[in-house]
């Protein structure tokens, strides 16, 4: 969606970034959400997450959810949108934080996506504390910072081991090796397109066992 050219983009977003984002599918569709002004926020495009969404299916009914670096909260209310029975959302950013309460309160969707402030480890670590196994997690960090090294390995235990799904965005291409490493040996580079300078991947972690011919 284009940004309102009469008001200049946040200067926590990129050059040319929208100042809102649009909700593209579920029972919430076409609902909007706030781009604040927030350090390194850069929201996920509706292209993206269309691929995404068409990647992993439109109904996601049942599944528990994680956005680690919440931002808009734009994949994780896709995910609730689509069915998703729980969605964690971590900020640390107070300004997204109030816009991210705002939208819950506005969709009435407490039921299912649940704000967390502090950062994802923080976020993993109450999680794994609480003994809560994840289907679908969203990673889309400030880039440059080296995040995904220290967050993919906190974040194995928690995986659900029937399959689970890890949906990474990064500056670089990621290496199936250096995934492994980061997941554990049952996880793979199920799909990966690029958007400009952003690389996007879905990564799958599946037992062998499970795995298709």
């Amino acid at each position: 969606m284009p940004a309102d050219p009469a008001r200049p983009a946040p200067r926590g977003a990129p050059r040319g970034a929208p100042q809102r984002v649009r909700l593209i599918g579920g029972r919430w569709r076409r609902s909007l959400l706030p781009v604040v002004d927030a350090p390194g926020l850069r929201p996920t495009p509706d292209r993206v997450r269309e691929t995404l969404f068409n990647w992993l299916g439109q109904d996601l009914t049942g599944l528990v959810c994680a956005d680690l670096f919440a931002g808009t909260g734009a994949l994780g209310f896709e995910a609730a949108s689509r069915g998703a029975v729980a969605v964690h959302l971590a900020e640390t950013a107070p300004t997204a934080r109030r816009a991210l309460q705002q939208a819950i309160d506005r969709l009435s969707a407490a039921d299912q996506v649940r704000l967390h402030a502090g950062d994802a480890l923080g976020l993993l670590q109450r999680l794994r504390a609480g003994g809560v196994r994840l289907d679908l997690v969203f990673i889309d960090p400030p880039f440059r910072q080296g995040l995904l090294a220290g967050v993919l390995p906190a974040l194995a235990p928690l995986l659900n081991p029937a399959g689970a799904w890890v949906y990474v965005e990064s500056e670089a291409p990621l290496d199936e090796a250096q995934v492994r490493d980061w997941l554990g040996p049952d996880a793979r580079i199920a799909r990966r397109a690029a958007a400009g300078q952003v690389h996007y991947h879905l990564l799958a972690i599946q037992p062998s066992s499970q795995e298709n011919p």
